[in-house]
């Protein structure tokens, strides 16, 4: 085999670990051979090979019968890294916890990663009733007010190319047409900020908005708190303290 050989197929299993690795990520729970080899039409010998040389490294774990996989430990401590080392976070702590105090509700920094927003840093509500929340959470951009406010940093064509023409409804008042989406960023766009109301999750609202260290923004801070608490006063408050939490980051994180 020459050395070009040699080289593509390096970069053949690297690929096809890493999206091993994502299929799990996105799929948690334990999951069979044959479901793994449908979802990513692996030939079955290379895929139980991969799989154990994962297990033996611990990025992959199997179940007490070893015929059933799933994400290993490895993986958490990757992740767990990547918040670590980003000088975002870092640098946006001890905002998170101003806009925590000032609000009393759950607060999210989150990041683009193509389609969907990513939480990178959370801080709970002080009340009972609040959101279930962790960092690395991943979800549609289209349906949260994180997602929202950082599509509407981008142009109209490029949202076109980045979503599909129908949209994954979460709750019955998702947007899932993509131009009704496009609608709602040019007025997220003009008043600075963006809403979802019962959107992504029922019984909850969030409001959203884009730190603005670059163009476009990577990413966004949000505060989430029960339509039963949203009292007219109380959303007043949440916004201004989001447009100071704003100003704070970017801020911040100009310098980065």
């Amino acid at each position: 085999m020459s050395a070009g050989e040699t080289g593509a197929s390096q970069v053949k299993s690297a690929v096809r670990t890493v999206e091993l690795l994502e299929f799990f990520a996105g799929r948690p729970g334990m999951h069979s051979l044959a479901d793994v080899q449908t979802a990513l039409g692996y030939p079955k010998s290379s895929l139980y090979m991969l799989l154990r040389t994962l297990v033996d490294l611990d990025w992959v774990e199997t179940d007490a019968t070893g015929t059933r996989y799933g994400i290993g430990v490895r993986a958490l401590l990757v992740g767990t890294s990547y918040i670590d080392g980003d000088e975002v976070v870092a640098a946006a702590r001890p905002t998170l916890d101003r806009l925590s105090d000032d609000t009393t509700e759950t607060i999210h920094l989150a990041r683009l990663d193509g389609t969907n927003v990513v939480y990178l840093a959370t801080r709970q509500s002080e009340h009972y009733l609040r959101p279930f929340t962790r960092v690395g959470r991943r979800l549609p951009a289209h349906s949260t007010s994180l997602g929202k406010a950082l599509l509407a940093t981008h142009s109209d064509e490029r949202v076109r190319a980045m979503l599909p023409e129908r949209l994954d409804r979460l709750t019955e008042h998702t947007i899932t047409e993509r131009e009704r989406l496009i609608e709602e960023l040019a007025l997220v766009r003009e008043r600075g900020y963006a809403i979802d109301r019962e959107e992504n999750t029922l019984g909850l609202s969030c409001f959203g908005i884009a730190i603005p260290y670059r163009t476009p923004a990577r990413d966004a801070v949000s505060c989430s708190v029960p339509v039963a608490r949203l009292t007219p006063a109380h959303e007043q408050l949440i916004k201004e303290a989001l447009f100071d939490a704003r100003d704070r980051l970017a801020l911040a994180a100009r310098h980065l």
